[in-house]
């Protein structure tokens, strides 16, 4: 089996990184005022310290998904997003483990964690096809990102919002980290 891996998302409750900012020549973090600052079309103001995820491959190609929100700010009273239920924010099984951050409710609709797992088991798609079918053709009109490591060893993410801050790193230390496309 390939080396052990491990693939990370989250976002920090700091200055929105997913947007680029233009024009700052400084090393400041931009506008102090966060109604200046959007994400998905929303001030980042409405948002609480974002999802962390992470998804782990052993050498004996055992796979495991972890994942973590502050939630949304101003949610509806009993509002259940999708980070705590198994196969729409996290999902592992024999064949891969995934991990998916972003809008609850579209998550929720497409189970997006365990399709990965359905289309690659049901359609024969590799790792990065599964992703990017289920980004792509599952996720409704909602806005989400998911990382995703296979038995193999093969490391996927896709998105479809600004950005998604995401690394992996390898047993022999190999690393890698990005923010937008």
């Amino acid at each position: 089996m390939g080396p052990l891996i491990d693939i990370f998302l989250g976002v920090p409750n700091q200055f929105d990184y997913r947007i680029p900012a233009v024009g700052l020549e400084s090393c400041s973090v931009g506008p102090s005022d966060d109604n200046l600052l959007a994400m998905n079309g929303l001030p980042i103001s409405l948002y609480a310290p974002e999802t962390v995820g992470c998804v782990v491959v052993d050498s004996q190609g055992r796979c495991a998904a972890a994942t973590s929100t502050g939630g949304l700010m101003n949610k509806m009273t009993g509002r259940i997003g999708d980070s705590p239920l198994i196969g729409a924010g996290t999902y592992a099984c024999d064949l891969c483990g995934v991990s998916c951050t972003g809008e609850g409710e579209a998550i929720i609709r497409g189970t997006l964690a365990r399709d990965v797992a359905a289309v690659m088991e049901y359609k024969g798609l590799s790792l990065q096809e599964a992703v990017d079918f289920v980004v792509n053709e599952r996720l409704d009109e909602g806005r989400a990102g998911l990382i995703a490591v296979s038995r193999n060893g093969e490391v996927a993410c896709r998105f479809n919002t600004n950005a998604m801050f995401r690394g992996f790193a390898t047993e022999d230390g190999f690393t890698e980290v990005g923010i937008w496309d």
